[in-house]
């Protein structure tokens, strides 16, 4: 099976050894971290919390070992101090930073002062969503904005189901004569009229048992309203539930909210729509954005895997720390790609430029010059431009050699 993750180090200038290496290295983090089974868990608290800490173990007796192991750490017990010295200058009076001192915090129990352990920054591998909340002070994770509309959502449900219960049922209202009983004699005789009945029958499934369960009030009650003399008499009637409770606009409604809240195209919404893959005039420009938001979500946590690479590299002598900023902007990463959307995108951007230049063939050399078509139709850079030329010249250069070996 293919890894979820794979190091790509085409574009690095080092030597084909040295690059060995580097994907050896990058094999031992993805098997110590198992990646393979907690992979999914991995990105899951780091999607949820915002933060993700790693206790990177090395054997302090023989650094050159590398890390031996990457323990996961809670982000709720362990946070980053930064310890700030400051002087004055003595010309201006004005505070100048002297020394900056930063290390982690763990502690068991949050909160309790008594019990900590020390850990240096270097030993401690921190990846954050990049997000802050309103004061710019504390780092929230990528759920913080769907909150308000998940909890709005929760309380539309239950008031919902609450009316429903309240609203569905009809109730019987009983109209009764009293005549002209004073107004003490009155209640008291309707009391005996509710009492005589009324009959609130409740079954008990554990004991079989069937009860009188008067006493207690409910919320499906009937209606006893008096009647003085001169009315109609005594009378029944029954008053209609609820005619909306087939109406779920509103439920709908925050539902599209959580959904835009989340990034989530709102056509997944309807359970019912079955998934095609069509030609890339056929997709939604919200199955599009959803890709570039998984893309940025990728990018962003890819900087936990470059942190300990680096680290590894630097332990075990393999590259400088010069070298690491020489070519930081040169390794990717590559992921598993299971959204087809992007892929039908740009495969029907390909064929488009492929009909294209077949159609502006003919005018290459007489009016459109090579490097311009390579440059404005299948816009190519410079660096796309000198590669292709090379791969093109050694490739026409080994096909010789091949009809010689072959002859």
């Amino acid at each position: 099976m293919k890894p979820s993750i794979t190091l790509n180090l085409d574009r690095v200038p080092a030597s084909p050894s040295i690059k060995k290496q580097m994907l050896e290295e990058f094999d031992n983090i993805y098997n110590m971290l198992n990646f393979k089974e907690l992979g999914h868990d991995l990105f899951r608290r780091w999607y949820v919390d915002g933060r993700l800490y790693h206790h990177l173990v090395v054997d302090e007796s023989n650094l050159s070992a590398g890390i031996q192991e990457i323990r996961y750490i809670d982000a709720a017990k362990i946070r980053k101090v930064k310890q700030i010295q400051k002087k004055k200058d003595p010309k201006t009076g004005a505070p100048l930073v002297e020394k900056v001192d930063e290390f982690y915090v763990y502690q068991e129990k949050p909160g309790n002062q008594q019990s900590a352990i020390k850990l240096t920054e270097d030993s401690v591998s921190y990846c954050t969503s990049g997000l802050l909340d309103e004061h710019r002070k504390k780092v929230v994770s990528f759920l913080h904005k769907a909150l308000k509309p998940i909890t709005q959502l929760r309380m539309m449900e239950d008031s919902l189901v609450i009316y429903r219960l309240a609203r569905a049922p009809e109730r019987r209202m009983f109209y009764i004569d009293v005549g002209n009983l004073p107004r003490g004699k009155a209640e008291q005789y309707m009391k005996d009229i509710m009492a005589k009945y009324r009959n609130k029958l409740v079954y008990d499934a554990k004991t079989g048992e069937i009860r009188d369960d008067r006493k207690h009030m409910s919320m499906l009650e009937d209606f006893w309203l008096p009647r003085r003399e001169g009315g109609r008499g005594t009378e029944i009637s029954t008053l209609p539930g609820g005619e909306n409770l087939g109406q779920i606009e509103d439920i709908i409604y925050f539902q599209k909210r959580l959904y835009r809240s989340l990034n989530v195209p709102l056509n997944r919404l309807e359970q019912e729509q079955q998934f095609s893959l069509g030609r890339a005039t056929e997709i939604s420009r919200d199955e599009l954005k959803f890709q570039k938001f998984i893309d940025r979500l990728r990018n962003r946590f890819s900087t936990f895997f470059y942190d300990v690479l680096k680290k590894q590299l630097l332990l075990k002598n393999i590259i400088t720390e010069e070298d690491w900023m020489k070519w930081k902007n040169e390794v990717n990463l590559d992921f598993t790609r299971d959204n087809h959307f992007s892929e039908l995108k740009e495969a029907e951007l390909l064929r488009e430029k492929i009909q294209t230049l077949d159609q502006i063939q003919n005018y290459v050399g007489e009016y459109f010059s090579k490097q311009w078509v390579q440059k404005n139709i299948l816009l190519f850079d410079d660096d796309e431009i000198e590669r292709m030329d090379n791969e093109i010249a050694a490739s026409q250069q080994q096909e010789p050699e091949d009809d010689q070996g072959a002859i």
